[in-house]
């Protein structure tokens, strides 16, 4: 009786320390962070010009091999074109657990992605549960097209899909602007990411909605972003009719990424065939 008192006196303070540690901890960007969370990205804005400080391009190889890099480039506003959602399932078995992130095209060619991620130190690894507990930070990833894809297609060997999105050049405008200024915000102000409620597919849908109120209604499969293809196409979020059977097959880009790799028209050259049968 009296070791059972002992050992559950013991939990209790453990559970207490957990809690308190939980309580306390505070979101912060001074850490060792691994190669490709680095460096946050910083924006300027200067009439219809934005510059932004941190642009990741990294380069990947068939063989494994990481050529990490960040650059400073200017977009114009006014040749914003289009933009596009990007789905990337864990799981072939089980959809739900993904990532989601956007790409925006410019009229120059220059495609450029916005993806909200757990940051990670360099000796870390993402987990869905670790998550939930006050683990990671938030960062908002802004990078070469080819590097987020490739990223995905070459080194976790994911299937990915690139689904172009209806939206006007206004609202696709309004998108990239509200998200740079998110990526200023947490440069100066931390916060933690979490699996559920802070994550990447959660963080969309508030952008989407901020700019078109309503647009994306709550629910289990805004949850689960593995099935937000499914929901942004019943919406009329993404371009396309049928069945989203049919709409992954057509814009599943990994052969063509592997194609493509090395091809200064990489972003260009993924989105041909889509083009094309979409005609």
């Amino acid at each position: 009786m009296q070791s059972s008192r002992l050992i559950l006196v013991a939990a209790s303070l453990v559970a207490l320390a957990g809690l308190v540690w939980f309580a306390t901890r505070r979101p912060t960007n001074e850490r060792a962070w691994g190669a490709g969370h680095a460096v946050l990205p910083r924006a300027t804005f200067d009439g219809s010009q934005v510059r932004i400080v941190g642009v990741r391009n990294f380069r990947y190889g068939a063989d494994g091999t990481v050529e990490p890099g960040y650059e400073e480039r200017t977009y114009d506003l006014d040749r914003l074109e289009s933009v596009w959602f990007v789905l990337v399932p864990f799981s072939v078995r089980w959809r739900a657990p993904a990532h989601s992130f956007v790409s925006f095209g410019f009229g120059d060619s220059q495609f450029v992605g916005i993806s909200v991620e757990a940051r990670r130190e360099a000796d870390e690894d993402y987990g869905v549960v670790a998550g939930l507990f006050r683990r990671y930070e938030l960062v908002y990833v802004t990078a070469d097209e080819r590097d987020l894809l490739l990223r995905r297609v070459l080194q976790d060997q994911n299937d990915v899909y690139v689904y172009p999105v209806n939206a006007s050049r206004e609202k696709a405008r309004e998108l990239f602007v509200a998200m740079l200024r998110r990526a200023n915000a947490l440069a100066e102000r931390p916060e933690f990411y979490n699996t559920l409620t802070n994550n990447c597919t959660s963080n969309l849908v508030h952008h989407v909605n901020a700019i078109a109120p309503g647009r994306i209604p709550g629910g289990w499969r805004t949850l689960l972003p593995g099935y937000a293809d499914q929901v942004a196409l019943e919406l009329g979020l993404i371009q396309g009719s049928g069945s989203v059977d049919a709409a992954r097959s057509r814009y599943r880009v990994n052969e063509r990424a592997v194609r493509h790799a090395a091809d200064p028209a990489f972003s260009l050259r993924i989105r041909a065939l889509q083009e094309a049968s979409a005609r």
